[in-house]
């Protein structure tokens, strides 16, 4: 198998080596993908803040042991946050309760105006109404910006298997949405892949 360069290779040796200053550079590039992804899997702020956290800590104590060309250390870091997301799913499927949890509002800034509230809304909603592994895909190409091989590693699925994936999501997300204007904003239109 081919080494294949790992843009992250030399940022995780000196993480691995204890350099503050390469462990501010991680957590500022990898901590904001890890937030997404996880809130894009959980639907919620809090666990996803705690998700990303982890993986976080997971990234930092791997680093002394990280062996280069084996895998890409964000593909790695992506499959660890994922990994955190189902526990976190499959632990809320264990709980059963009369109540619906309080949900603080998780749409767009207010400053986007009400439309955009209620579209984002409206996609998130539609998107955690799609099964996992859909989700995941959907997030892993669309949200996270994933080639569909390294997105089908991810998975552990084929890259047709992923684009099958990906088709049957964006389908039920343009048949959820489809009340929708066709000049809605950028969400609804990775919906429309």
């Amino acid at each position: 198998m081919a080494k294949t360069a790992d843009p992250d290779e030399e940022l995780v040796r000196r993480v691995g080596q204890g350099d503050p200053a390469a462990i501010q550079a991680m957590v500022a590039r990898k901590l904001p993908r890890m937030l997404t992804l996880a809130q894009r899997m959980l639907g919620d702020a809090a666990e996803a803040e705690d998700v990303a956290q982890e993986a976080m800590l997971r990234a930092w104590r791997q680093a002394p042991r990280w062996t280069p060309g084996q895998a890409k250390f964000d593909t790695w870091l992506h499959r660890v946050g994922l990994n955190l997301c189902y526990d976190r799913l499959r632990r809320r499927r264990e709980i059963a309760t009369d109540t619906p949890p309080d949900r603080p509002d998780d749409g767009p800034a207010p400053d986007r105006g009400l439309l955009a509230l209620e579209t984002g809304a409206r996609v998130e909603a539609a998107l955690a109404k799609l099964p996992e592994r859909q989700r995941e895909a959907i997030v892993l190409c669309h949200y996270q910006e994933l080639g569909n091989i390294e997105a089908a590693g991810l998975m552990n699925v084929s890259v047709e298997a992923l684009e099958s994936l990906l088709s049957r999501g964006r389908r039920a997300l343009r048949t959820a949405l489809a009340d929708m204007a066709p000049n809605a904003p950028d969400a609804v239109r990775a919906a429309n892949g």
